[in-house]
């Protein structure tokens, strides 16, 4: 029989599926995969609820996105940032994951470079080989997890199509600066790239960290695909609701490979996401006042159990690096995430899997905190034990 696509031959099971797998078999907390496990905002039901009604909502909605969606998505970046996004120039997709994936397939040529920073969401890779790029990878390096300047400017060239950018970032927890963005997007337009802003947690900072998308600044107004999430925002990953703003040219011909993909996405999910983004103004506020709460409990959590925690700026996720004690015992994040399930009966990410280049991954583990309080307190309960052991 013919081969099927190398490229494709090389994909793994994904982590979060692994790791989600593995914390059902060992009953374990799942601290890995990012979803919380407490009711999202009811207004989101309301509204699903009410859709459900609605005959018309039962068909395909709009290849684009629904009109209602996509006018409340351009109020939403006149409203939050200033920002002037037409009908034209935004396309709902299936999760900002399909985002990711048709803005790959519409940009990217084969023979191509791409960049990406590791740690990297990992279908950032798989996207950018199944289009034919070739990477380049620029590592952040903890504590702080910032970049080399010297590093990335080594890896942009006369062949760099797309930079893959994650902010606020996961799983670090960084909220990049005005600095950093403004050194970024120089070298973006230098090499007449395109940027892919992954800002699926934009709501989601910290302290006094602020997200700023990288398409104000600039020149970066034409050459950025910002991609959103219904799920992260509102809480209920289940919508499978993204978008993606670009120019109208960029989104011409990312809508010609998303209606040869899905075509459409759920129409009354979409309902519910563009009544939902009527309600940011008393949300968003009480959104992050919430998951700061969570935030301060797992790192109480950790450092109770001995742990030092990285600071996290923004999204729902804690890097740890391993315990030396774990070290010298010659652990890595991978056999050291596989003995907290089995004596902890904690699941948590091995961030190695988001690295190529540097083995800096293998220091850490990533902890989820879009998690109720009480299952943040058994997490304290079974480290304790584990401690005590």
């Amino acid at each position: 029989m013919k081969s099927i696509n190398p490229q494709v031959a090389t994909i793994k099971e994904s982590i979060f599926s692994k790791m989600t797998a593995l914390a059902r078999v060992h009953q374990a907390i799942n601290l890995s995969q990012g979803f919380p496990d407490f009711e999202g905002p009811s207004f989101i039901r309301e509204a699903i609820a009410e859709a459900s009604k609605d005959h018309r909502l039962g068909q395909y909605a709009p290849m684009p996105g629904n009109p209602y969606l996509l006018e409340n998505l351009g109020h939403h970046y006149k409203n939050q940032y200033d920002l002037n996004y037409s009908d034209k120039e935004i396309t709902v997709t299936n999760g900002a994951t399909e985002g990711i994936m048709v803005t790959s397939l519409a940009l990217i040529e084969p023979g191509d470079e791409v960049i990406l920073f590791e740690p990297y969401y990992d279908s950032y890779p798989v996207a950018a080989e199944l289009a034919g790029a070739k990477i380049k990878i620029v590592t952040l390096k903890g504590p702080d997890f910032c970049w080399d300047s010297e590093e990335l400017e080594k890896a942009f060239s006369s062949k760099t199509k797309l930079v893959y950018f994650n902010n606020p970032h996961n799983p670090t927890g960084r909220v990049f600066t005005p600095a950093e963005l403004k050194e970024l997007s120089e070298l973006v337009i230098k090499h007449d790239a395109y940027i892919l802003s992954d800002e699926v947690y934009e709501f989601l900072t910290f302290e006094n960290h602020k997200h700023i998308p990288i398409m104000k600044l600039p020149g970066m107004r034409e050459r950025t695909i910002t991609t959103g999430s219904a799920g992260k925002t509102f809480g209920h990953t289940g919508l499978k609701v993204g978008w993606l703003a670009a120019s109208e040219p960029i989104t011409k011909a990312i809508r010609m490979v998303h209606q040869f993909n899905v075509f459409s996405v759920n129409p009354m999910a979409q309902y519910a996401v563009a009544t939902g983004l009527e309600h940011v103004g008393t949300y968003i506020p009480e959104f992050q006042s919430l998951y700061n709460q969570k935030r301060l409990l797992l790192k109480e959590i950790l450092l109770e159990a001995g742990f030092s925690p990285c600071e996290t700026q923004g999204t729902y996720f804690t890097l740890v690096p391993l315990p030396q004690k774990a070290i010298d015992l010659g652990h890595t994040d991978i056999s050291y995430c596989e003995e907290l399930i089995k004596k902890a009966k904690i699941a948590t990410i091995p961030p190695s899997v988001f690295y190529r280049k540097s083995q800096e991954g293998t220091k850490y583990l990533r902890f989820c905190f879009a998690k109720s309080e009480n299952l943040l307190n058994k997490t304290r309960v079974y480290l304790k034990s584990m401690l005590l052991a």
